[in-house]
C-alpha cells in the first residue's frame, strides 16, 4: 500500500481528537519516515433531551477536527482528515477503503468513560481490517493539566471590551484554547456570524487559540449541546446589565451553575461597550 515510500496512516478520534497523547503518536510514526494522515472524525451522538440541530453536531465535530489538523500541521505532517457519521466502526471501514491507508491510530478515552472500547471497537477493526492497529489512549485531565479550555457564551455583548479583557487576562496567566458559541437570534439583531467572526479574528490576531460556532437560539440549550461536544473547563457567559438582559431575567446564569460542576463566571458588557466594537 505504501507510495514512494509514503506511510499511510488513518487517524481515528472523536471528543480525543486534537489530545496530546494522539498528537504524540502521530509524531512518532513521523520521525520513523514520510507519512500521509487522514483523520476520520465521527460526530457525537447527543446525550441530553435537548433539542439539537444536526448542524450543529456536525460544525462541532468540523472545529475539532480543524483543531487537529492544525497541530499536525505546525508539526510538519501532511494531514486532511474528513467528518462522518456517528458509528466509529462504519466510519473506519468507509475511510479504509477510500483512503488504502498503510496503518490505523484509534484514539479513545480511558476504558472507564469510553464506548468505543465497550463496543470492542479496536478487536473488531483489526480483524476487519487486517491492518496494524495502535490504540492511543487520551486522557483529558492530564492534557487540562498544560492548558485550560474555556467555554465562551455570548450574543450581542461579543467583543465588547469587558468579555474581550477577561479572556486577554485569563491567557495571560495560562495557555488557553477559547471555544466561542453564540446562540442564533432574530434578523433585528444583526447578523450573529459576523460577530463571532470578528471576535475570533481578533482572539487570533492577539495570538490565542480560538474557535466557535452560531448555536442554537435558546443558551441555556446551546451551552448543554456545547458541555457534550467540547471538552471544557469552566464557563464564561457574557450578557448586558439585569435591565437589559433576557437572558439574566431567564436566571440564565444561575440555571448554568446549577446544572455543571465547572466554574462559571459572568461578565457584564454594556449597551455602550458592545456598540463601540461594531462601530
Amino acid at each position: 500500500m505504501e507510495s514512494q515510500g509514503v506511510r499511510k496512516i488513518l487517524v481515528c478520534a472523536n471528543e480525543t481528537v486534537g489530545g496530546r497523547a494522539l498528537i504524540e503518536a502521530v509524531k512518532r510514526h513521523a520521525q520513523k519516515g514520510p507519512i500521509s494522515v487522514f483523520v476520520c472524525c465521527p460526530q457525537n451522538e447527543p446525550k441530553h433531551g435537548y433539542v439539537v440541530y444536526d448542524e450543529t453536531v456536525r460544525e462541532a465535530a468540523e472545529n475539532r477536527l480543524k483543531t487537529t489538523l492544525a497541530q499536525l500541521h505546525t508539526e510538519g505532517i501532511e494531514a486532511t482528515g474528513a467528518v462522518l457519521g456517528p458509528d466509529p466502526y462504519g466510519a473506519i471501514m468507509d475511510c479504509v477503503a477510500d483512503f488504502n491507508p498503510d496503518e490505523i491510530i484509534i484514539s479513545t478515552h480511558p476504558a472507564t468513560r469510553s464506548g468505543w472500547l465497550r463496543r470492542d471497537l479496536i478487536t473488531r477493526v483489526r480483524d476487519s481490517t487486517g491492518l496494524p492497529v495502535e490504540h492511543v489512549v487520551v486522557d483529558l485531565d492530564l492534557d487540562r493539566q498544560e492548558s485550560t479550555r474555556t467555554l465562551v457564551v455570548a450574543n450581542q455583548t461579543a467583543g465588547g471590551e469587558p468579555l474581550f479583557g477577561l479572556l486577554r487576562g485569563k491567557a495571560a496567566e495560562k495557555p488557553h484554547t477559547f471555544v466561542v458559541i453564540l446562540p442564533q437570534s432574530g434578523p433585528d439583531l444583526g447578523d450573529p456570524n459576523a460577530r463571532l467572526a470578528a471576535l475570533l479574528e481578533r482572539l487570533h490576531g492577539e495570538g490565542f487559540e480560538a474557535i466557535g460556532q452560531v448555536v442554537h437560539p435558546d443558551p441555556f440549550t446551546a451551552i448543554q449541546n456545547a458541555l457534550q461536544f467540547y471538552a471544557v473547563d469552566e464557563i464564561v457567559i457574557s450578557t448586558f446589565p439585569a435591565t437589559r438582559s433576557g437572558w439574566l431575567r431567564s436566571d440564565l446564569v444561575e440555571r448554568v451553575r446549577a446544572s455543571t460542576s465547572l466554574p462559571v463566571e459572568h461578565v457584564v458588557v454594556s449597551e455602550a461597550q458592545a456598540a463601540e466594537m461594531t462601530a
